[in-house]
């Protein structure tokens, strides 16, 4: 690409500050908690209609995911909950790019705890503030209007862009895992989840755990004839923590060098109890432990039941009485591509002309809709965003309207490198 045509993209971009920061304050404005997906995709897929982009939309199919490895079955019904594609189809002889954002966000609730409309997208000292601002409507933003400038500067690329509104990934990802079904894979991905402008290669995997425990039970006048499952439970607790240590010590990888912050091994909920006059003899833990790029999700399970299982060996009681851990819920495999990959290359150097510094490459430090591309697609996929992480699902949630022009520019520059001038 020359000299002329990023000067006009980056004009173009300029020119058009409003309309993407109003963009934002729309999309904003439309409800899409996870399982009221479909009024937004709705508008998206008008909009893209609009510029002349091959849309296409369909109800996740249960049926279709279930028979994928990937599939997690615990969602909400997906009748009336459509995912989206629109294609902008490249004249020949290039490469294919996929652009990824999930259009659903998490509940607005607790309403008390915002100072602002959720749903009001209002710019306030360069913050646009609502429910998905950051996580992750500010990429849907970024990379709809990345991909209107080019279209509307009348430039035609070689290779294909396809961009992929998912349902459904607060709770599953079997949105994009749809999206990897159904063949829309590419040469290299740009996934414009929340990164605060970080160019991110890897993300770290996340698994959902529960541990089941049964105490001895007694009369609440006879209690100290009984095993009480708070206390068991309080032990397994502190087990679990010692888990994260002793990963914490063991393992690392070059992206995050911060392991704690990284790598949480933790039980979130701690249930015990049925009446608050009756002997508490059940106990059930809810948590969920971080994986690194590497690791393989399966031996990770494996360790933490091997580590509950040595921890109940030595009490008296749940030697004979082991508690059982199980699965359930959210389980995301780690992912991860080289950090001098084309792709990452090619973001990187657009990060350095528009933002004239280096770039941030770190390692995501949560689970990521990548690793569908990356493992499934063999769509090597890249990280890159301008909500900010630490704003995802905060209340008073909020996006820098300033990322939010610099992401467009950016992700403009880099289709126009990868795909090629046709």
């Amino acid at each position: 690409m020359n000299d002329t045509l990023r000067e006009s993209i980056a004009k173009a971009v300029a020119a058009r500050q409003d309309e993407i920061v109003g963009l934002l304050s729309r999309l904003v404005s439309i409800r899409s908690v996870t399982g009221e997906e479909a009024a937004i995709q709705a508008y998206l897929a008008e909009r893209l209609k609009g510029l002349g982009l091959a849309v296409a939309s369909w109800d996740l199919d249960e049926a279709e995911l279930s028979a994928h490895p990937a599939y997690l079955p615990d969602h909400g019904p997906y009748a009336g909950r459509p995912n989206m594609v629109a294609v902008l189809k490249g004249s020949g002889g290039g490469r294919s790019l996929v652009l990824n954002g999930h259009v659903d966000t998490i509940p607005l609730e607790p309403l008390d705890g915002w100072s602002r409309e959720p749903l009001g997208g209002e710019v306030l000292d360069g913050r646009l503030y609502g429910r998905g601002s950051s996580d992750m409507k500010s990429g849907l933003a970024a990379m709809t209007m990345a991909v209107d400038c080019l279209v509307s500067l009348g430039v035609r690329l070689k290779g294909d862009v396809i961009m992929q509104y998912v349902a459904d990934e607060e709770q599953t990802g079997n949105g994009t895992l749809s999206c990897v079904q159904r063949g829309y894979t590419a040469d290299a991905g740009i996934c414009c989840e929340t990164s605060s402008m970080h160019i991110q290669p890897a993300c770290i995997g996340r698994i959902w755990f529960e541990i089941l425990i049964k105490g001895k039970p007694a009369g609440i006048q006879r209690r100290f004839e009984g095993v009480s499952a708070i206390a068991l439970g309080q032990k397994l607790v502190a087990a679990v923590s010692e888990l994260e240590a002793i990963r914490i010590a063991e393992i690392s990888h070059p992206l995050y060098p911060d392991k704690l912050s990284s790598m949480p091994c933790m039980v979130g909920e701690f249930h015990a109890g049925t009446f608050p006059s009756a002997f508490p003899d059940t106990c059930r833990l809810t948590g969920s432990i971080a994986t690194l790029p590497y690791e393989d999700t399966a031996a990770v399970k494996a360790q933490l039941v091997s580590h509950i299982a040595a921890h109940a060996a030595l009490d008296p009681w749940l030697r004979d009485h082991p508690p059982e851990v199980r699965f359930r819920g959210y389980c995301g495999d780690p992912a991860e591509i080289p950090v001098d990959h084309p792709v990452v290359q090619a973001l990187s150097e657009n990060f350095r002309r528009v933002l004239r510094r280096e770039p941030s490459i770190t390692g995501r430090q949560g689970a990521a809709d990548t690793r569908y591309l990356i493992k499934y697609g063999s769509t090597p996929t890249v990280i890159f965003g301008p909500g900010r992480t630490e704003q995802m699902h905060a209340a008073d949630e909020w996006a820098p309207t300033g990322d939010l022009v610099a992401a467009t520019e950016i992700l403009a520059l880099t289709i126009a490198d990868w795909c090629g001038i046709g």
